[in-house]
């Protein structure tokens, strides 16, 4: 049994590929998993209905937050549909898919209503091992900003990052330990134009995610046959 086994989390929760896979993660880990979801300006609303739907797949309370004053803060292409979105990291900056202070933000709020519910652990989706290049899915980042919520909060948060230092490929292959493949691959909303599933194939998100895809399903068949042909 885990350290955790007897205790709750709060999951940070977009209904996405990421905030899935951490959610039937904490589910194994904790007791009582609750999921948290921001309505923040962004370009669709099918993304909070999404994960409002796979909460039910996973029989977990769901809460949406308004946090729209994120849409307010700087320019950025997820909250304003009149800027044409990056589909690749600029040389010199962050694409403009990097939303300022989101993370910061979300994780912020998150312990507020954590805080209220007695509970002190978070989980978050972020990954530095395979993201766009936004210094805020960085592993100091969250170290730093975990020191700083404690201190605020007079609490002692833990906030896990189950796929921090993996890539999008063990991504796909921690779903398929949880049993949860099939419900990542159909059920889930990543890309960045609001199309589930496979998505529409071109913004940086659908791409990080359908060249993990291809990756892990062919890490898998290679195995296949070598087990095939030991079996021989």
């Amino acid at each position: 049994m885990n350290d955790f086994a007897h205790e709750d989390a709060l999951v940070l929760f977009s209904g996405g590929q990421d905030s899935t896979t951490c959610l039937y993660w904490a589910k194994k880990h904790f007791r009582n998993v609750y999921t948290l979801c921001f309505f923040y300006g962004q370009r669709h609303s099918l993304e909070v209905e999404n994960a409002r739907h796979i909460a039910e797949l996973a029989q977990v309370p769901f809460q949406v937050l308004n946090a729209d004053v994120i849409s307010q803060l700087a320019p950025n292409s997820l909250t304003d549909s009149s800027l044409e979105m990056d589909e690749e990291k600029p040389m010199d900056s962050y694409p403009n898919t990097f939303v300022p202070g989101r993370n910061m933000l979300f994780l912020t709020f998150a312990a507020a209503i954590a805080y209220a519910k007695n509970i002190r652990h978070l989980v978050t989706g972020v990954s530095q091992a395979d993201y766009s290049g936004y210094p805020d899915c960085r592993d100091t980042f969250i170290r730093s900003l975990n020191v700083s919520l404690n201190l605020a909060f007079d609490k002692p948060f833990i906030i896990h990052t189950p796929l921090m230092w993996r890539t999008k490929a063990q991504v796909w292959q921690l779903a398929d330990e949880l049993g949860i493949f099939d419900v990542v691959r159909n059920e889930t909303l990543t890309c960045y134009n609001g199309i589930k599933a496979e998505g529409c194939g071109h913004c940086p998100a659908c791409k990080l995610r359908n060249k993990g895809l291809e990756e892990y399903l062919s890490f898998k068949e290679i195995n296949k046959e070598l087990r095939d042909n030991e079996k021989r």
